[in-house]
C-alpha cells in the first residue's frame, strides 16, 4: 500500500481542511470554530516558511439539501448558489479566512472525478448490489444502528430518535449498491495501531476504535429514493450516497484523475479537522476507501468538540440563533478570531458566553496586549520623539526577557504548528505579554527619565528598545490569530521600512533578538482593542 500522509514526502504542501459545510441554511459560529482553527493553523505553517494548501467548501447534495429547497420553492441548485453566494463566502472573506480553494460538490470538476473513483472500486469488485432496510436519518443523511437511537418523549413519544439531532428516524428500505466496507476492520485496526496520532483527540481515537472493534458492516453507497445527487455511472436509477460523494472532495480539489502532479504535491490531507459528530466518516469509512483504492491515508483527523450556548450544542436546528457577525460586529473580527482558541481547549465541547468573551477581551487584550501596545509608543514618543533608541546598557533584566521570548516562541510553535493546542499556545504568548508588562513594571522607566546622565538615557532606551522588540515578536507571533491587529502593531514600530512584510516573517525567527533596527520611526497609532460599548439589545 502506498505511504501514509505522515510520511511527508519532500516538497508537499501542508494541506489541511475543513469538513464541506451543508448549505442547508447559512453557517453558524460552529462552522466559524472549525474554520478559523484551519486559517491559524494553516497562517502559521506559512510563517514557518512551508508550502502550504487550505480548502474548505460546501456540500451541496443530498436529500436534506432536496427538502430544504423544495421548502423555500426553488431547485436545490439555485438555493445551494444563493447560500454560496450570499451566507457562506462572505463570511469567510470577513472572518479573515485566506482558503486557497473553495470546492463544491455540484462542479463539474468535483463529480465527473467521483464517478471515476467509485466506477474503479466497482470494476475491482469493491461494490456490489444488495437490499438494506433500517433506521436513517436526513440530518446526519447516515442510517443508523438500532442501539444508537434514543426513545422519544412528549410529542416523539413512541418513536425512535436520531441521538445528534434529537428527531424521529425514518425506517428506509432500497435497493442500493454497497461498498465491503467490513473488509477493512482489520486493516484500520493497524493502521491506528501503527499511527496513535492518527485521530485526535484521544478520547475521539478511543471512540473510533471500540467501534470498529465492535465489526464493520458494509457501506449502502447509493439512493434510489431520490434524485439529487451524483448519478452512479453504470446505474442511472441510483444516486451517490452523499457521504461518499462529500468525502472525496478531498482528493477532487487537488487534482485526482486531472491534474497529477498538483495531486502528488499535495494528496493527502496532513490535517482533517472536522466536527466529532462526523469523526466516524473521516477516521472510518474514508481510509477504508483510500485503502481500497491503494492511496495514501491522511496524516491526522482531529475532532473539535461542541460550542455549547446556554447548554445546549450550537446547531442550525436548537435555533440557538447567534451569528458570527453578532459578534464581530461587537468586539471585532481579530478579536472573535483570537477568542474561541483561547476560550475553549480545541478537540473538547466549551460554552460560550457574552460575559466571558467581554471579561477576556477586557482583561487580556484591551489591558494586557493593547495597553502595552499605547504605553510603548507613547513613552518612546514623549522621550525620543518617536525614533527607537539603540540597547547599551543590557542586564539581568533583559535576558530575563530574551530567555522568555525564547520559550514563548518555542512552545507557541510546537504547540500551535504540531500539536493543535491552540489555546495553548496562544497562552504561551500572553504569559510573555504579561511578562513584558512586569518588566516595564519593575523598571519604572517613567522615572528613569527623570536622569538626564548618560547612564540614564543608556538605560531608558535599553528598556523601551527592550519592550518594543518584545512587541515585534508578539506581532509575528500572534499575526496567524489576529492579522489585522497585528498589522497595525508592525506599523506603529516602524518595522515594516526596515523588516518588511509581515507575514514574511517566520515564526521561528521572531525569537531571534534584536531583529527590530534602532533609528525606526515608532508612531502611536489607533488603541488596538477599543473600549466596548454596552452590549447590544436583542
Amino acid at each position: 500500500m502506498a505511504a501514509t500522509g505522515s510520511e511527508k514526502q519532500a516538497g508537499k504542501a501542508f494541506y489541511v481542511s475543513t469538513p464541506i459545510y451543508y448549505v442547508n441554511d447559512a453557517p453558524h459560529l460552529g462552522h466559524a470554530y472549525t474554520t478559523v482553527a484551519g486559517d491559524v493553523l494553516t497562517r502559521w505553517h506559512r510563517q514557518r516558511g512551508e508550502k502550504v494548501w487550505y480548502l474548505t467548501g460546501t456540500d451541496e447534495h443530498g436529500q436534506k439539501i432536496m427538502r430544504t429547497a423544495e421548502a423555500n420553492g426553488v431547485t436545490p441548485q439555485e438555493w445551494a448558489d444563493k447560500l454560496v453566494t450570499e451566507a457562506w463566502k462572505p463570511l469567510w472573506e470577513h472572518l479573515e479566512i485566506a482558503n486557497d480553494d473553495f470546492i463544491r460538490t455540484t462542479q463539474k470538476r468535483h463529480t465527473d472525478r467521483v464517478q471515476e473513483f467509485v466506477q474503479d472500486l466497482y470494476d475491482k469488485g469493491e461494490i456490489y448490489k444488495g437490499g438494506y432496510e433500517g433506521p436513517y436519518c436526513v440530518g446526519c443523511e447516515e442510517y443508523k444502528l438500532p442501539g444508537e437511537l434514543l426513545d422519544g418523549e412528549g410529542e416523539y413519544a413512541g418513536q425512535k430518535l436520531c441521538p445528534i439531532h434529537k428527531k424521529p428516524v425514518e425506517i428506509l428500505s432500497e435497493e442500493n449498491y454497497f461498498f465491503r466496507l467490513s473488509e477493512y476492520g482489520d486493516k484500520l485496526l493497524a493502521h491506528y495501531e501503527a499511527n496513535p496520532g492518527f485521530i485526535q483527540p484521544e478520547s475521539a481515537r478511543n471512540e473510533v476504535v471500540n467501534f470498529v472493534r465492535q465489526g464493520l458492516q458494509d457501506l449502502s453507497i447509493s439512493r434510489s429514493t431520490f434524485d439529487w445527487g451524483i448519478p452512479i455511472p453504470w446505474d442511472d436509477k441510483h444516486v451517490i450516497y452523499v457521504w461518499v460523494d462529500a468525502l472525496l472532495n478531498y482528493a477532487t480539489a487537488v487534482g485526482y484523475n486531472e491534474n497529477q502532479e498538483k495531486f502528488e504535491t499535495t494528496f493527502p490531507a496532513d490535517v482533517h479537522l472536522v466536527g466529532k459528530d462526523i469523526l466516524r466518516f473521516h477516521a472510518v469509512i474514508w481510509p477504508a476507501m483510500l485503502m481500497a483504492q491503494g492511496l495514501p491515508l491522511p496524516g491526522k483527523v482531529a475532532a473539535n468538540g461542541w460550542l455549547m450556548v446556554g447548554g445546549e450544542k450550537m446547531s442550525k436546528s436548537n435555533l440557538t440563533g447567534i451569528k458570527p457577525q453578532d459578534l464581530t460586529s461587537h468586539f471585532g473580527v481579530d478579536a472573535y478570531r483570537w477568542y474561541f482558541l483561547r476560550a475553549i481547549a480545541f478537540g473538547q465541547d466549551g460554552s460560550f458566553s457574552w460575559e466571558d468573551f467581554s471579561a477576556r477581551y477586557t482583561s487580556e487584550l484591551a489591558n494586557d496586549y493593547g495597553n502595552l501596545a499605547s504605553r510603548v509608543a507613547a513613552m518612546v514618543g514623549k522621550y525620543f520623539d518617536g525614533t527607537l533608541p539603540a540597547a547599551t546598557a543590557d542586564g539581568e533584566a533583559e535576558k530575563a526577557i530574551h530567555d522568555g521570548l525564547a520559550k514563548a516562541v518555542a512552545e507557541a510553535d510546537r504547540r500551535i504548528g504540531d500539536e493543535l493546542d491552540f489555546q495553548g499556545g496562544i497562552l504561551a504568548v500572553f504569559d510573555f505579554v504579561k511578562q513584558v508588562n512586569g518588566y516595564i513594571t519593575e523598571q519604572e522607566p517613567w522615572k528613569v527619565a527623570k536622569d538626564d546622565s548618560a547612564e540614564g538615557r543608556a538605560r531608558l532606551a535599553t528598556i523601551l528598545y527592550t519592550a518594543a522588540e518584545s512587541l515585534r515578536a508578539v506581532a509575528v507571533l500572534l499575526n496567524p490569530v489576529m492579522p489585522e491587529t497585528s498589522q497595525k502593531l508592525w506599523d506603529s514600530l516602524g518595522a515594516q521600512t526596515s523588516l518588511g512584510a509581515l507575514a514574511e516573517q517566520r515564526i521561528q525567527d521572531a525569537g531571534e533578538w534584536g531583529r527590530l533596527q534602532a533609528g525606526a520611526t515608532v508612531t502611536k497609532g489607533a488603541v488596538l482593542f477599543p473600549r466596548l460599548e454596552e452590549k447590544p439589545s436583542a
